[in-house]
C-alpha cells in the first residue's frame, strides 16, 4: 500500500512532464511549418525582382551578417511574449530573400528547377531522419552542442575567408561540412525538446530553422557545382 502511495505521485509527475514535452514539440512543429510560407514568399520576391542578385557579393554578405544577427537578437528578446512569432516569421521572410541569390544562380542552369527540388527533398529527408533519431536515441546529447557550436563558428570564419580566397575546393569542403554539422544540430535541438531541456518553442523553432536553411543552401550549392561541371 505504501509503495503504491509513493509511486502514484511519481507517475503523475512523469506523465505531466511527458505532456509538457509533447506540447513544446508540437508547438515547435507548427511555426516551423508556417515559417516555410514567408521563406518561399521571400525567395520568390527576391528571385523575381533580382533584389539580391543586383547587389555585390560584399554587400550581400554584410546584409546577411548584420540582418541575421539583428533578427536573432530580437527573437531572443521576444521569445516569451506575443511578438516572438511575428518576429520569427519576419526573419524567415528575410532569409527567403537572401536564399534567392543562390537559388537564382542554380535556376540559371539547364536543370536548375530539378536541382532546387532535389535540394528541398534532400533537406526534408535529413530533417525526417534526424527527427526519427531524436526519438530513438536514449542518451543525453547536450555535450554535443558545444562541439557543434565551435564547428559552426569555424565554418563561418572559413566561409568569410573563402569570400576573399575564392577557392572552389574549399567551397565544396565547407558545404559538405555544413551539411554534417547542421544535420547534427537538428538532431541535437530536437533531442533537447524531447528531453525537456528546451521548453521555449520559439527558440527551438529558430534553432531548427537555421539548421535547415544551412543544409538546404549547402545541398543546393553542391548540386549546382556538380551540374555546372557536367555541362
Amino acid at each position: 500500500m505504501k509503495q503504491h502511495l509513493h509511486t502514484l505521485p511519481t507517475t503523475v509527475v512523469d506523465r505531466g512532464v511527458s505532456v509538457e514535452r509533447n506540447r513544446v514539440l508540437r508547438n515547435t512543429c507548427w511555426p516551423l511549418t508556417l515559417s516555410m510560407i514567408p521563406t518561399v514568399l521571400g525567395a520568390w520576391i527576391g528571385f523575381s525582382t533580382d533584389a539580391c542578385s543586383a547587389m555585390s557579393p560584399g554587400i550581400a554578405l554584410a546584409m546577411f551578417l548584420s540582418g541575421a544577427f539583428a533578427f536573432i537578437y530580437a527573437i531572443e528578446k521576444t521569445k516569451n511574449v506575443a511578438a516572438g512569432v511575428p518576429m520569427l516569421l519576419a526573419f524567415t521572410f528575410f532569409m527567403g530573400i537572401l536564399l534567392s541569390r543562390v537559388i537564382g544562380s542554380v535556376m540559371g542552369l539547364t536543370d536548375g528547377t530539378s536541382l532546387v527540388m532535389q535540394a528541398f527533398a534532400g533537406t526534408a529527408g535529413i530533417f525526417l531522419g534526424m527527427a526519427v533519431l531524436s526519438s530513438v536515441i536514449q542518451r543525453d546529447l547536450s555535450a554535443m552542442g558545444r562541439l557543434l557550436f565551435v564547428g559552426a563558428v569555424m565554418l563561418l570564419v572559413s566561409g568569410i575567408a573563402n569570400f576573399f580566397l575564392r577557392s572552389s575546393a574549399l567551397t565544396i569542403t565547407l558545404a559538405v561540412l555544413a551539411i554534417g554539422i547542421f544535420s547534427a544540430f537538428i538532431l541535437h535541438d530536437l533531442k533537447r525538446v524531447r528531453d525537456g531541456l528546451e521548453t521555449n518553442y520559439i527558440a527551438a523553432t529558430l534553432g531548427v530553422y537555421l539548421s535547415l536553411c544551412n543544409v538546404f543552401q549547402s545541398l543546393l550549392l553542391l548540386l549546382g557545382i556538380g551540374s555546372g561541371r557536367d555541362e
